[in-house]
C-alpha cells in the first residue's frame, strides 16, 4: 500500500522526503477506494492504539477512531480530563506509561516538544493531529486532495490567505515545498510565517515558487486557494483587532474573481465561520456585526464539495500513515 519509510512517527512533514510524502497520498487514495468498496482492510487486526486530545476536535478524532477501527485496531480516547499529562504526570513519564501498553500514540494539542518527547521516549510510532507549529495529518489529505481534483501536483500553485503565522500556513508552505508545489503565503506584514519557517521551508524546496506577500494580488494564477480560521484555538488576541486586521484577505467572490482561474478551487481544513448557525458564528454578529469572517458562505457554498471532499480524506490520509507506521516491513 505504501514505499517503505525512514520514520515511524510522524511528527512534522520535514521528517519525510517528496517521494515518501506522495507514497503516503497514493495510499490514501487506495484506501479511499476500498473503503468506497465495502472491501475489508483490517490490516492491523488487534492492534492498540491510543488518542490523546488536549485540544477539541471533530475531524481529527473522528479520522483517527474510524481509521483505526477499519484497519482492525482497538481506539481509545484520552481527552484532556481523563489524564495527567503534564498535570501529575510528566509527558515522559506517561510516553513510558503509554508505550508499554499501546502499539501507538495520536497526540492533539498545544507544544511541539509534546508530541516529540512522546515518540522519543514511548518507544511506539507518534503521530502529530495537531500542535501549535504544525499539522501534518491534514497536509497528506490536502494534497491528496488537489491530486484528486487536479490528476496531479506537478505545476499548481497554492495561495493561502489570512492568518499566515499559524500551523496551517507553517505546514501548507513547507510541504509545498517539499512537493514541488507553488504557495504563496498571502497575509499582514504582522502575521506572516516566522523566519525560522521560511528558512526550512526553502532548505527543504524541491524547485517550488515560494512567495511570502502582503499583496492581496498574489493570488493570480492560483490554482487554489485556501484560508483557516483567523484565531487559532487557545490563541489570546484582541479579536477585533485582528479582524480589522484580516478583511482585506476575506475570500470573497472578488478574491475569486482576482486569481483569474476559471477553473480555480478553494479549500478550508474547517471549522469555517461562513454563516451564523453556530453560537460562535452568532456571538460574532452580535458584537461586530459580521456574519462572515474568512471566507463569505457564498464562496464556502459553491466549493462545498471541495472542502469537504477534503474531510473526508482526513480518514483515508489518516488510515495511509497508520498503516505505513504499524504495518511489518
Amino acid at each position: 500500500m505504501v514505499r517503505e519509510m525512514t520514520s515511524k512517527s510522524f511528527l512534522k512533514e520535514i521528517d519525510f522526503t517528496k517521494s515518501e510524502l506522495e507514497g503516503l497520498i497514493d495510499s490514501a487514495l487506495q484506501f479511499k477506494d476500498l473503503k468506497k468498496n465495502r472491501i475489508p482492510h483490517k490490516y492491523l487486526d488487534g492492534l492498540n492504539i491510543a488518542l490523546i486530545f488536549e485540544k477539541t476536535s471533530t475531524r481529527t478524532r473522528s479520522a483517527f477512531t474510524v481509521a483505526g477501527q477499519d484497519l482492525g485496531m482497538n481506539v481509545t480516547y484520552l481527552g484532556a480530563g481523563d489524564i495527567q499529562l503534564g498535570k501529575k504526570e510528566s509527558v515522559i513519564d506517561t510516553a513510558k506509561v503509554l508505550g508499554s501498553m499501546f502499539d501507538g500514540i495520536e497526540y492533539r494539542g498545544f507544544k511541539q516538544s509534546d508530541v516529540e518527547d512522546l515518540a522519543t521516549y514511548s518507544g511506539v510510532p507518534v503521530w502529530n493531529g495537531l500542535t501549535d507549529t504544525w499539522h501534518p495529518t491534514q497536509m497528506v489529505a490536502d494534497f491528496m486532495t488537489m491530486k484528486e481534483h487536479f490528476g496531479s501536483l506537478e505545476g499548481l500553485k497554492l495561495a493561502y490567505v489570512g492568518d499566515g503565522r499559524n500551523n496551517m500556513a507553517n505546514s501548507l508552505l513547507v510541504t509545498g515545498a517539499i512537493l514541488g508545489v507553488d504557495v504563496a503565503i498571502i497575509a499582514p506584514a504582522s502575521l506572516q510565517p516566522e523566519d525560522e519557517i521560511v528558512a526550512l521551508a526553502h532548505s527543504h524546496n524541491n524547485s517550488a515558487n515560494l512567495t511570502i506577500t502582503d499583496d492581496i494580488e498574489a493570488v493570480a494564477g492560483a490554482n487554489v486557494l485556501y484560508t483557516d480560521v483567523w484565531v487559532s484555538m487557545g490563541e489570546e488576541v484582541d479579536f477585533k483587532e485582528r479582524i480589522d486586521l484580516l478583511l482585506p484577505y476575506q475570500i470573497n467572490a472578488a478574491l475569486v474573481e482576482k486569481t483569474g482561474n476559471p477553473d480555480v478551487t478553494v479549500m478550508h481544513c474547517l471549522p469555517a465561520f461562513h454563516d451564523l448557525n453556530t453560537q460562535i458564528g452568532q456571538e460574532i454578529y452580535d458584537k461586530y456585526g459580521l456574519a462572515e469572517l474568512e471566507i463569505t458562505d457564498e464562496v464556502f457554498q459553491k466549493y462545498s464539495s471541495t472542502i469537504f471532499q477534503e474531510a473526508e480524506n482526513r480518514m483515508h490520509s489518516i488510515k495511509a500513515i497508520m498503516y505505513q507506521s504499524l504495518n511489518p516491513l
